[in-house]
């Protein structure tokens, strides 16, 4: 990846474009430390810190932004909710189909569009609900009004989470038009590895704990520190593994004969990634099943709430078995989905069939269209079962230590892998373009 980056660093075009994507991540870094007005940082991170739970995973997926209370702390999560429901509504709804398949360059703009604005909507949801939270906390002491009416108070602070969101999602989009790889992604991508840090601290305390005797705390012996480290680069390569791993299924062109000369008669291949939807389909699971626990948040009620919200909220918290089931269904149901929208093996079989071309064995058209599906829904299967079973063991592993904070760490590493992942193919393909060799040659 180094030599990969060194390169790029040549063109004068691509060295224009890390320089654009990295000025945009400062300037997303600088908005995750500024916090908003009227709000104790210091007291709300501590608080949220020792919560745990969805907290630690919005913490998490938001950087260090989320805990602080900043301007950025909402992140990139409505824009991501407001996707996963257009491209579903997409599905469902026929002039939002046609809009998408027939529309063309400006139906994919309106598509676009109403999804800034879905965006924006659910930015005022959640921002409505983090300010329910922060009032309703420890009596309202996370608060520092300095005599100003609530309602002012609440109205900036939910209009400050709300600006915030939106400029992320811009700051994505300019990324993708301008820099380097998907912005959201590369956002994403930034704020996990701001947490690196104090997941590194919480393995140091960990294990001075244990060296210390401490028992009442976070203790961790250094032969267990070791195995997760072990495991966390276990994964890494795993990842690296199956996402540049293929099923290519063999095509064969006839020869036909067009005036003097003849054409085909060549072997190809149709090339299927085992992962075809990469890490998408674990961040749309993530954000369908912390659901639960942000309707929590509107009514400022967490797992160590009394009564019925309590009981509810620990059912669905981010360690249950109730939750690690139903993230690993809606990983697997995403997964088929990212599929199902990406590749549609009528239309390869169709294409085939029009360039003269077919899958040995196999008949032209239903026959063939049949059997890439059939392969595809295998492959689909082995890539959706990998990524489930990589999410939820660091989540298993974590409620056996009793340790949240790095059980959260397993599913960023399956993020922070596959966006570098993608950015350096992204890197490859446009220094190939100018013949220009990456590190994968």
């Amino acid at each position: 990846m180094i030599e990969t980056i060194r390169n790029a660093w040549k063109i004068p075009e691509l060295r224009k474009k890390i320089l654009f994507t990295v000025f945009a991540l400062l300037i997303f870094r600088l908005g995750s430390v500024v916090p908003v007005p009227f709000i104790n940082s210091d007291l709300l991170s501590n608080t949220l810190n020792s919560m745990g739970g969805i907290f630690s995973l919005l913490g998490t997926m938001n950087g260090t932004a989320f805990s602080m209370a900043a301007v950025f702390a909402l992140g990139v999560q409505p824009y991501i909710n407001s996707s996963i429901i257009i491209q579903l509504l997409t599905v469902a709804i026929p002039a939002l189909e046609r809009l998408q398949r027939d529309g063309g360059e400006e139906g994919r703009k309106k598509i676009a569009a109403i999804t800034r604005y879905v965006t924006v909507a659910i930015a005022l949801f959640q921002g409505f609900g983090y300010y329910t939270l922060i009032r309703t906390t420890n009596d309202g002491a996370l608060l520092d009004t300095a005599g100003l009416p609530g309602w002012w108070a609440a109205i900036v602070i939910i209009l400050c989470f709300t600006a915030g969101s939106a400029f992320v999602m811009w700051l994505g989009e300019q990324i993708t038009e301008f820099g380097i790889g998907n912005g959201i992604s590369i956002i994403l991508f930034a704020g996990i590895l701001s947490r690196v840090p104090s997941m590194v601290a919480t393995l140091y305390t960990g294990i001075r704990n244990n060296l210390d005797g401490v028992t009442d705390q976070f203790n961790l012996p250094w032969w267990g520190a070791i195995l997760i480290v072990i495991g966390m680069l276990a994964i890494v390569v795993l990842i690296v593994f199956i996402q540049n791993s293929e099923r290519r299924i063999p095509v064969q062109y006839a020869k036909r004969v067009v005036g003097r000369k003849m054409y085909g008669g060549q072997s190809s291949h149709i090339p299927l990634k085992v992962n075809m939807s990469g890490v998408m389909p674990i961040i749309f699971a993530q954000a369908i099943a912390s659901l639960p626990s942000t309707i929590g948040m509107f009514f400022g009620k967490s797992t160590e709430s009394e009564g019925a919200w309590g009981t509810f909220l620990t059912i669905f918290d981010t360690t249950s078995v109730v939750y690690i089931v139903i993230y690993f269904l809606l990983i697997v149901g995403f997964s088929y989905f990212y599929s199902t929208m990406q590749f549609n093996p009528v239309e390869v079989a169709n294409n085939l069939k029009k360039n003269g071309g077919f899958i040995p064995g196999f008949r032209p058209g239903k026959p063939t269209a049949d059997f890439i599906h059939k392969v595809l829904g295998k492959i689909t299967m082995f890539g959706a079962l990998y990524l489930a079973i990589i999410a939820i063991a660091p989540i298993i592993t974590g409620a056996v230590i009793g340790q949240s904070s790095l059980a959260i760490g397993g599913t960023s590493i399956i993020i922070v892998v596959g966006v570098a992942l993608e950015t350096t193919k992204a890197l490859e393909a446009q220094m190939l373009m100018r013949h220009y060799k990456g590190f994968l040659e």
